[in-house]
């Protein structure tokens, strides 16, 4: 009776392991957050296998990943996926584009908007603004170079704010006073909106730059792994990723 009552318990617990999936860690960029939670979400309900997410900004993965951190997936630009894949922490193949996310200005919800409809209103709201905020990531690095070419750099200077990544840019925003502009990717403005801001709306065409994601399988990661980032270029996914302005 006991043999059979331990080989019972051992079958269901095997059976409850099986039952729970696997648990899939990945590291990703936050501009994509809006579409990848959802994600994770649908892919649980349809496998069984659970999606742990860690974000942080292209820099702050990276860094985690020379210092040994370990994960299944990394999605973030395609330079820094292929950075990875180099020092053979990605695998060379499946990876996939998940998708590019554009530069957007936002301010506070009780702020004026400003003018940004064209090259020269955006230059002029800029010079008029009291303080400027924008991260050091890709947004960030973008930003620095466009106002050197537009010639404002050394005007703007004084007056800008950085910070590691968009939430923080966001949430100064948020609490700051007076006439200030802020920037980040438009999936994060958009995330932060119910919390006090305002998305404007993106940078004026000519000068727009979009960042692409890129997902890739760590070298030593389980199964299951391959199966998300598969699933993440799925038509269904593309709908929800577009859904949440990821394009």
């Amino acid at each position: 009776m006991k043999k059979r009552l331990g080989f019972t318990m051992l079958m269901l617990s095997a059976f409850g392991s099986a039952a729970m999936g696997a648990e899939i860690k990945v590291l990703s960029a936050g501009a994509v957050e809006p579409g990848l939670v959802k994600l994770a979400d649908q892919f649980r309900r349809d496998t069984g296998n659970r999606v742990k997410i860690q974000f942080g900004t292209a820099p702050q993965l990276a860094k985690r990943l020379a210092d040994g951190e370990t994960a299944d997936v990394l999605i973030a630009p395609p330079s820094v996926v292929e950075a990875q894949v180099k020092t053979g922490k990605i695998a060379a193949e499946g990876r996939v584009i998940v998708g590019r996310v554009g530069v957007g200005v936002t301010v506070r919800a009780d702020a004026p908007s400003p003018d940004i409809a064209t090259l020269d209103a955006f230059k002029l709201t800029l010079l008029n603004a009291d303080s400027v905020v924008y991260n050091q990531a890709s947004t960030g690095l973008y930003l620095e170079k466009l106002f050197d070419l537009m010639g404002i750099a050394e005007q703007l200077k004084a007056k800008t704010t950085r910070y590691a990544n968009g939430a923080q840019v966001l949430e100064h925003v948020i609490g700051g006073k007076g006439n200030e502009i802020g920037f980040g990717a438009i999936t994060e403005i958009r995330l932060f909106e119910p919390k006090g801001l305002r998305f404007v709306g993106p940078l004026p065409a000519q000068i727009q730059n979009y960042t692409t994601y890129a997902a890739g399988v760590m070298s030593d990661a389980q199964d299951a792994a391959m199966d998300f980032v598969r699933y993440l270029a799925s038509p269904a996914a593309k709908q929800t990723f577009a859904a949440a302005g990821i394009d």
